[in-house]
């Protein structure tokens, strides 16, 4: 199983990126999609899930800025991002989840500075 994260990089506050995670090894249908991130000294934390029945979940601090969408038959999901700030700056890790069964993917580095 696999999952690979892409889309970070740099960009100004108040900018957009769209992240993707591609999921190979499993059938995405059944399992829940999540993002967290993590910053220089900070644990990580999750800041949008979506069920395998599409139903979305978001951390305050994203809520309105960030959406999580899904497409099974492409085994991808992804995380759009927009009104980026500083404090957004973190590594992105995409989370696949079915009962016990946890997978995550390597990350992706997101800057958000000027």
């Amino acid at each position: 199983v696999q999952l690979v994260e892409s889309g970070g990089g740099l960009v100004q506050p108040g900018g957009s990126l769209r992240l993707s995670c591609l999921v190979s090894g499993l059938v995405l249908d059944n399992y829940a999609i999540a993002w967290f991130r993590q910053a220089p000294g900070k644990e990580r934390e999750g800041i949008a899930c979506i069920s395998s029945t599409d139903t979305t979940y978001y951390e305050d601090s994203v809520k309105g800025r960030f959406t999580i969408s899904r497409k099974n038959a492409k085994n991808t999901a992804w995380l759009e991002m927009n009104s980026l700030k500083p404090e957004d700056t973190a590594v992105y890790y995409c989370h696949a989840r079915i009962g016990s069964w946890t997978f995550w993917g390597q990350g992706t580095q997101v800057t958000v500075s000027s």
